[in-house]
C-alpha cells in the first residue's frame, strides 16, 4: 500500500534474541468531568492521578496466561550466486567470497539457523497456546517462553495460512493459567483494547488504544475480516492477544501497516469470531475444513445492481461456476447474485465467503439467488474446499475477422473460436476505465449468452429500449470470468 511515499503491510514476526513475554489488561475508565475551581471551598482539588484509568489490575489478572513464543528452523540459502573471481588459488580473498555463496562445496543449498519470535495466549489449563501460522512458520523447534521466565517445550498441532492462525501445545504437571475468547462481534469502532505480546523481543509489553474500524481488507488472505486498533503492535507482537476491557480474547495481533517496520498507530487483529472457530477446528483435527461452492464471485456495486434490476447493491455476483461444483450441480448460474444463506442476508462478497466456509463440508444448505428480477431458492449441498480449486478452462482466442464497432460501450468486437473477442478499446470510454482490454472475451450481456458481435449490439439496444442507465457484461480473460456493468452512452 502506499499512501504519500512507500509502506507495506508486515506481519509483526521478529527476528532476534527473546525476552520473556508480557500481558496487559485494564478496567474500565470512569473520566470526570471537569469542574471549575470553587474559590469558596478549603477542600483541595480531586488529584488529577485520580481522574485517570488505570489498567493494573487486569494487566496482573491476564499477565500470567500471555507467553513468548520462539522458533528456530533452518533457513535455506536463494540469494544469487557470486560470480568467479579471479584470485589465485588458496587467496584468503577467494575464500572469503567463496563463503558468500548460497551454494557449499558440493553444489547443494547452504543453509543457516535462525530464530523467529513472537507472541501467544494460553487457552486452557492444559497447555493449548494460539498464535500466528507465520510465527511458527516451518520451524520444528518450539519454545514458550512464561511471563515468568521459565521456558517449556511445545508441540505444533496444527496451522492455518488462510487466516494465519495456529495452535501449539505444551505439556505442565500443573493447571496451566489461561484466558478466554470474547465475542468480536459486539466489538465497536471507539472501544478500547489492550494489546500485549514481545516487541522487538523485549519482553511483556502491554499497549492500549482504541478500535480504530472493522472489517478491514488488508490482502493477508480470502477471508480478510480484521479489526484495526492504534494500541501499538510492532514486529514480535505476531499471535499476541487483543484484550477488551473485560479481560476477554476479541482479537489476535497479526499485521501492521508501516512505512518503516515500526508501530505508526495502525495494527490488525484477527477476531475472536474467526480464531474460535479456526482453533477449535485446528484442536480437534489438527486442520481447516471449510464449505466450498464451487464459483467465482464479486462484489456487486451501484452500477451492477441497476443493470440487475437489485434494489440495493448487496450479495455476490456469480462469475463463473466450476464445471462439476457443487454449485453447478445445484443448478447455480452464471449471473446469479447470492443474497442470502441459510436465512442469513449476504451483505457483500465477504460475507458469502466466510458464510459458506463455515458451513460443514457435505451438510445441506438453502441460498436465496436473485436471478431473471426475482428471488429463487436453491438447496445446495455443500462440498469441502479443495487444496487446488480449479475453475473451468478456456482456449485460448484464435484469429478473428474484422471487427464491428459498439460506439455506445467504446468497443471494437470481432468474432473468434472463443466467441466474441474486443479488438480494441476506446481510451477515453468507461470500458477503458474499468479495466476492458483487447484479447477480453465478452461470454454474456444482460445475462444472454453472446456468439457473435450482433449479439452484443442486440443487447445494448435492447438495454436502451429498457432505458436503463447501464448494461451489464461477463468478460473471460486468462481462464477467469468477471461481470462489468458499463455505462451507456445517450445520443
Amino acid at each position: 500500500m502506499r499512501n504519500g511515499r512507500e509502506t507495506s503491510l508486515r506481519p509483526t514476526r521478529r527476528l532476534t534474541a527473546l525476552a520473556v513475554a508480557g500481558a496487559l489488561a485494564f478496567t474500565t475508565p470512569a473520566f470526570a468531568e471537569t469542574a471549575p475551581l470553587d474559590t469558596q471551598s478549603a477542600a483541595p482539588a480531586a488529584s488529577a492521578l485520580e481522574r485517570l484509568p488505570s489498567f493494573a489490575d487486569l494487566v496482573e489478572k491476564v499477565n500470567p496466561a500471555v507467553v513468548s513464543i520462539r522458533v528456530d528452523e533452518e533457513v535455506t540459502a536463494t540469494a544469487p550466486a557470486v560470480p568467479d573471481l579471479p584470485f589465485p588459488p588458496g587467496s584468503p580473498f577467494e575464500k572469503f567470497f567463496r563463503d558468500l555463496q548460497p551454494q557449499g562445496p558440493d553444489g547443494k543449498p547452504r543453509s543457516r539457523h535462525a530464530t523467529a519470535l513472537g507472541s501467544g495466549f494460553l487457552i486452557s489449563a492444559d497447555g493449548y497456546i494460539v498464535t500466528n501460522n507465520h510465527v511458527v512458520g516451518d520451524g520444528k523447534d518450539i519454545t514458550v517462553i512464561r511471563d515468568d521466565g521459565s521456558e517449556m517445550k511445545a508441540e505444533l498441532i496444527g496451522k492455518d495460512s488462510k487466516t494465519d492462525l495456529a495452535l501449539v501445545k505444551v505439556e505442565s504437571k500443573k493447571p496451566l493459567p489461561y484466558v478466554v475468547f470474547g465475542d468480536s462481534e459486539n466489538v465497536r469502532v471507539g472501544d478500547w483494547v489492550l494489546a500485549v505480546g514481545n516487541p522487538f523481543g523485549l519482553g511483556g509489553t502491554v499497549t492500549t488504544g482504541i478500535v480504530s474500524a472493522r472489517g478491514r481488507q488488508i490482502g493477508a488472505g480470502p477471508y480478510d475480516d480484521f479489526i484495526q486498533i492504534d494500541a501499538s503492535i510492532n514486529k514480535g507482537n505476531s499471535g499476541g492477544p487483543t484484550f477488551d476491557v473485560h479481560g476477554n480474547v476479541v482479537g489476535v495481533n497479526t499485521a501492521i501497516f508501516s512505512p518503516t517496520g515500526g508501530s505508526v498507530g495502525i495494527g490488525f487483529a484477527i477476531p475472536s469470531s474467526i480464531a474460535k472457530n479456526v482453533v477449535a477446528q485446528l484442536k480437534d483435527k489438527g486442520k481447516v475444513t471449510r464449505g466450498w461452492l464451487g464459483v467465482t464471485i464479486q462484489q456487486v456495486d451501484d452500477e451492477v445492481a441497476s443493470s440487475l434490476s437489485l434494489d440495493k447493491p448487496r450479495g455476490a455476483l456469480v462469475a463463473q461456476v466450476g464445471e462439476g461444483s457443487p454449485a453447478e450441480k445445484a443448478g447455480i448460474k452464471t449471473g446469479d447474485v447470492i443474497v442470502d444463506v441459510n436465512g442469513k442476508k449476504m451483505e457483500d462478497v465477504r460475507a458469502v465467503s466466510r458464510t459458506v466456509a463455515d458451513l460443514e463440508p457435505e451438510s445441506d444448505a438453502k441460498l436465496v439467488v436473485w436471478r431473471d428480477g426475482r428471488e429463487k431458492t436453491i438447496g445446495v449441498r455443500i462440498g469441502t474446499f479443495p487444496e487446488n480449486p480449479q475453475m473451468a478452462a478456456a482456449t485460448e482466442p484464435g484469429a478473428e475477422p474484422e471487427a464491428v464497432t459498439t460506439e455506445s460501450l467504446g468497443l471494437a468486437l470481432a468474432d473468434s473460436p472463443d466467441g466474441v473477442i474486443v479488438k480494441s478499446v476506446d481510451p477515453a470510454s468507461d470500458a477503458a476505465e474499468k479495466g476492458i482490454q483487447p484479447g477480453d472475451i465478452v461470454v454474456k450481456v444482460s445475462g444472454r449468452d453472446v456468439k457473435k458481435p450482433a449479439d452484443v449490439v442486440a443487447g445494448v439496444e435492447e438495454a436502451n429500449k429498457a432505458k436503463k442507465s447501464s448494461v451489464l457484461l461477463l468478460l473471460r480473460s486468462d481462464n477467469q470470468q468477471r461481470f462489468v456493468a458499463l455505462t451507456l452512452q445517450k445520443s
